[in-house]
Parts: structure tokens; C-alpha cells; sequence
């Protein structure tokens, strides 16, 4: 028998958002999508066996709305990393330390793993993060300074990079 799953979908200053959750923790976060339908299509297939549950989810959906006011939020939700290997587990968790307002880049996570010369497998990591914001794969730039990739696009990476400095007075 499937685990029970559960989805909610609400509406915050930048757009609608989705998220995805089983028993064991959150699987999903969608970024701000233009309508609830891109938000709850942004979610997968998974959705369909989901039901819609916003009380499942306490006063995420209040920090997600804080978040893209411009407010310092904290995303402590457990995660449910069923999906991940145990490679995208390590970066993810490494990027989750990554402080609001900060950034780091590929090689520094792969440092940070003890897997110095693997800057490009944490990149390919972080295009798989199915928990966006809340694993803040945004904060993570290229040696270089440039914004690296972003399954969001470039244009979202720098929004949530310029909204975090804004509220720490941090330019980055």
C-alpha cells in the first residue's frame, strides 16, 4: 500500500506555490509560479495520489508568504529525502547550512563533503533539490562570482539573492 501523501497550494506576493508532503517530511517545493495551476502542475505526478491538506503543514505557508516579503524566515521542516541518493543527500543537507543572505560556491560545497574536485556533481545535485528555498540551492554561485545555474532560472536566482540582501543589508 502507497504512503499516504499530502499537497497544499497557496498564493504569496511573487506568485502561487506548491508543496508536496508524506508522513516522513516535505518531498516538494515549488517556487512561485504564475497561476495555482502552474503551482500545482509544478508539484508532478505524484499530486494526483495527493490529498489537499493545508492544515498538514502548520504555518509554512505563513513563512513562505513572509519569505518573499522581504522578512529573515527559517525553513526547519523536516524533509523527506526518500528520492535522493545518498551523494544529493550529503549536498543538500551542506547547503541547507549555507546561512540566509550568504552565498557559497560549487567548489566550497565539495570541499566542505570531502570531495574537493567534484564542483560539477554538487551543480548536478542542485538541479535535482526538490525542496527550493527551503534548501537554498540559490546561495551556491560559481568561483567565479557569476550566478551558476539554477533550475529556476537565472532571472528567480537573482531575485531571491537580491531580496535576501536586502534584508540583511548584505550586496550580493
Amino acid at each position: 500500500m502507497a504512503e499516504a501523501l499530502y499537497y497544499t497550494v497557496f498564493n504569496t506576493s511573487k506568485g502561487w506555490m506548491g508543496i508536496l508532503a508524506s508522513p516522513k517530511g516535505l518531498l516538494s517545493v515549488t517556487l512561485p509560479q504564475a497561476t495555482r495551476r502552474q503551482a500545482l502542475t509544478s508539484l508532478g505526478q505524484q499530486v494526483k495520489e495527493a490529498a489537499s491538506s493545508p492544515d498538514m503543514f502548520g504555518d509554512i505557508e505563513a513563512r513562505f508568504q513572509a519569505y518573499f516579503l522581504g522578512k529573515k524566515i527559517s525553513f526547519p521542516d523536516k524533509l523527506d529525502f526518500s528520492s535522493a541518493t545518498p551523494f544529493q543527500r550529503r549536498i543538500w543537507e551542506a547547503t541547507r547550512l549555507i546561512p540566509y543572505g550568504e552565498t557559497k560556491n560549487y567548489g566550497r560545497i565539495a570541499e566542505q563533503i570531502g570531495k574537493s574536485l567534484s564542483a560539477r556533481a554538487v551543480g548536478q545535485a542542485l538541479s535535482r533539490n526538490h525542496f527550493l528555498v527551503i534548501i537554498p540551492c540559490h546561495r551556491v554561485i560559481a568561483s567565479d562570482g557569476s550566478l551558476g545555474g539554477f533550475g529556476g532560472g537565472l532571472e528567480m536566482k537573482q531575485y531571491l539573492l537580491k531580496l535576501e540582501s536586502l534584508s540583511t543589508g548584505k550586496v550580493i
